[in-house]
């Protein structure tokens, strides 16, 4: 069923395809007088968050609310993992696929959709799922989000040139001059969000770090609730290489040759997703299939291990609301079906407070 994703996984979610939906208590009252509830399932690349959005959008009457900033893309349904038809017909899925690979997709974009879905989740009596590994976006849910401007035409262009011509880390030495504090907070090898802080302070002479301290958009009016997952890094690694491996099966390489076909900035973040720039070295014949894939695995697992650090230092939710799911095996049948049950619960818990 789930073509993308490990066998295992995709085995159980065959088993669990069509379980009872089992009903959730209406609210007193009292709890009709509060923000609604919204679900926040997040975690690293390939570990299990969409299994388990759908396992819960089944159980309680939900919709999955795409919160990963590559899974937009309509172009890289292969590559990003998204859901498949079949589960989008049976699950409300909400901003997967919804953007072109020529425009560049950005976390204010993402909040101002993601609150419309939300909104609409709710009018339709549905549980809203947020699933995915994008900690931005969370953020400027659950805290809210700095009003930036946006750089100026010129500036993108003057950025996208130094990137092209000195690389992520070129960019990384002229922000740690301009805005210390920011390139402190990001990885040298980071080029999209280095990029968006050279622009923000080309283009307004303040560093991005001024504006995020001053007040702007405020938390959504939500109550969230959050499942975290933390499969351990060598099952992580597992699941990543077989997962490329099944994404080469099912036309990975046929995916990157139309977009390729777009002649496409380079430095948009569709051309930079994960599997891309390794496919295009292959279709250059600047490598083979088998070291295109065994870079594009050690992209992934280094890319998983700085979401993890951001997981880790950032509240998803509001203490005694959030749960965090560490597993070693996703081949032990019970500890997956445990996991899925408990977070069942937890949720059931949650919105009958």
């Amino acid at each position: 069923m789930l073509e993308n994703r490990p066998k295992e996984e995709e085995e159980h979610n065959q088993k669990q395809h069509s379980p009872q939906q089992q009903s959730v208590k209406q609210p007193s009252p009292k709890q009709r007088s509060l923000k609604p509830w919204a679900l926040i399932i997040a975690g690293p690349t390939c570990s299990g968050k969409s299994a388990l959005a759908f396992h819960v959008a089944q159980r309680l009457k939900g919709t999955i609310i795409n919160a990963d900033s590559m899974q937009v893309y309509k172009e890289l349904r292969v590559l990003t993992a998204r859901p498949i038809p079949q589960e989008e017909a049976e699950i409300p899925h909400e901003l997967y696929g919804c953007l072109p690979a020529s425009q560049a997709g950005s976390v204010a974009w993402w909040r101002s959709q993601a609150l419309a879905a939300l909104d609409t989740a709710i009018q339709q009596q549905r549980l809203p799922i947020l699933c995915g590994g994008t900690g931005l976006y969370f953020n400027a849910l659950v805290k809210g989000l700095a009003s930036i401007p946006d750089p100026t035409p010129e500036v993108r262009l003057q950025s996208r040139a130094l990137l092209q011509a000195e690389g992520s880390e070129g960019l990384y030495r002229q922000l740690e001059r301009v805005d210390p504090q920011a390139a402190q907070r990001l990885h040298p090898s980071d080029g999209q969000r280095l990029a968006r802080a050279w622009e923000v302070w080309k283009s307004t002479g303040r560093s991005i770090t001024e504006w995020q301290s001053i007040p702007g958009l405020p938390p959504a009016p939500y109550r969230f609730m959050a499942i975290r997952l933390a499969p351990s890094r060598p099952v992580l690694r597992e699941r990543i290489e077989a997962r490329f491996a099944a994404m080469l099966d099912h036309g990975a390489v046929d995916e990157v040759k139309a977009l390729l076909a777009q002649q496409l900035d380079p430095a948009l973040p569709a051309m930079r997703a994960h599997g891309v720039p390794e496919l295009i070295r292959f279709l250059s014949a600047d490598c083979s299939l088998e070291q295109a894939s065994q870079l594009a695995v050690q992209a992934t697992v280094r890319y998983t291990k700085r979401q993890a650090t951001w997981f880790a230092h950032h509240d998803l939710a509001e203490q005694g609301r959030y749960e965090i799911f560490a597993w070693n095996s996703s081949k032990n049948e019970q500890q997956m079906e445990n996991m899925y049950n408990n977070s069942i619960s937890f949720i059931i818990k949650m919105i009958d407070e």
